[in-house]
């Protein structure tokens, strides 16, 4: 005997959900409709613990470059659209829709001509037999190890709606988070392009000419040393144009490649951490997106172990990473989650005091997610307070740079005098 779990409606369109035992699934169809019900949907139930499903789904591999539910998926569809996918089946599934016509009403609408292939594939996985969960594993470019995980937790939960309605939560505020970082930088990097454009328009061409003018006005090649200094420096810039192009290339493509391995991502991602202003940043922005991830997850039913485990993937710093990976060795040994992150020496002591709270209370999901909320507004100060600092420098850095060119070009004309050489006054 097997376990069903059907959906169906009467004749007057109201929707019945349940489960019934038979020994094959055409008896299972015939039974709900000797109850008079016209059956949606059918299916064996998987009675499997979550946690063997979870690892049947999401086997457990090795740390690796995070998988950001707010960056763009290989597949070409874009986080804000996938965002907006799971909002409006999470809405239909809510509203009593059975999922499979959910998602045909969400492929005929849809415009994405990726979007509306990969839902045909899912929408012919189900209709073979599949779970929703086991229909989106197959994709894995595009719906990452959270994703699958929370769908799975919401399937054995019964509370499928309300876990999908939590994901788009929980993608759209990755996703807001993203664009406000990106938006806050964009002035900074604005100003950055123009000066060095100005600096090289400035050391190539125009500098140049003022030698050949001044050497015509003065007669003479003995210039102010400023001046010297300053002309000189363009010359050396001029003459080594292309070196500095190729040493500059060179540069990023051997950053590149030492990122990509792992004892340099490693350094790197330390490093960043230790930088005085944008370290904070960073670890601030790493920690709430560690205590949603986590909060998310447990907060739908996955195991501690596997929430640790996809919550290491989808950090983006690799000290982040190893910390969250002793964590998860020492849970499995029967330890708490506090005292493992408090020995990894990353997370602040506020953090830990939380944790610490919610564990005793019953409440770690919660508090989790309530710490998220913190350090992410603590994120959007910190920001506004280095852009108010970095702006009015980079001006004075303009400033100050510019104005020593102009002094050093205004300099020969400045001490120029008009008077013949061979004349005398009396």
């Amino acid at each position: 005997m097997s376990t069903y779990a059907y959906t169906a409606y009467d004749s007057k369109g109201k929707l019945f959900t349940g489960n019934i035992e038979e020994r094959t699934w055409t008896r299972a169809l015939r039974r709900v409709r000797e109850m008079g019900l016209f059956p949606a949907c059918v299916k064996e139930r998987d009675e499997r613990p979550l946690r063997e499903k979870l690892k049947i789904a999401l086997p457990i591999t090795r740390p690796r470059p995070a998988a950001d539910a707010s960056a763009a998926p290989a597949s070409g569809i874009s986080p804000a659209r996938l965002a907006e996918f799971t909002r409006q089946l999470a809405t239909l599934l809510d509203a009593g829709i059975p999922l499979l016509r959910g998602l045909r009403s969400i492929q005929e609408q849809e415009e994405n001509r990726k979007l509306k292939a990969l839902l045909g594939a899912i929408i012919r996985s189900v209709e073979g037999g599949s779970t929703f969960s086991e229909a989106l594993a197959v994709h894995p470019k595009i719906f990452m190890h959270l994703y699958v995980s929370m769908v799975i937790a919401g399937e054995t939960a019964g509370m499928l709606e309300a876990t999908l309605a939590r994901l788009a939560d929980f993608m759209e505020r990755s996703i807001r988070t993203r664009a406000r970082i990106k938006a806050a930088l964009i002035y900074p990097m604005a100003v950055m392009f123009v000066a060095v454009s100005i600096m090289t328009v400035l050391m190539v061409w125009i500098i140049p000419r003022f030698k050949a003018v001044f050497l015509d006005l003065t007669g003479s090649a003995n210039l102010p040393p400023f001046t010297e200094f300053v002309l000189g420096l363009s010359q050396f810039f001029k003459d080594h144009l292309i070196l500095f192009a190729v040493l500059a290339g060179v540069l990023t493509v051997a950053f590149r490649a030492i990122h990509r391995f792992p004892p340099g991502r490693a350094m790197f991602d330390a490093l960043k951490l230790k930088l005085p202003v944008i370290g904070r940043i960073i670890r601030k922005a790493a920690v709430a997106r560690f205590s949603r991830t986590l909060g998310s997850m447990l907060q739908n039913g996955v195991p501690v172990l596997q929430a640790l485990t996809i919550t290491r993937d989808t950090t983006a710093n690799t000290v982040f990473s190893r910390a969250i990976q002793l964590t998860h060795d020492q849970v499995k040994e029967g330890e708490s989650v506090t005292r493992p992150l408090q020995g990894s020496g990353v997370f602040p002591s506020t953090v830990i005091s939380m944790v610490d709270v919610g564990e005793q209370t019953g409440a770690l999901p919660d508090m989790l997610l309530r710490v998220a909320d913190d350090y992410d507004e603590a994120v959007d100060r910190s920001i506004g307070a280095a852009l108010s600092l970095l702006e009015p420098a980079l001006i004075m850095f303009l400033a100050v740079v510019v104005g020593a060119i102009v002094i050093a070009l205004f300099l020969p004309i400045i001490n120029f005098d008009p008077t013949p050489r061979g004349e005398g006054g009396s």
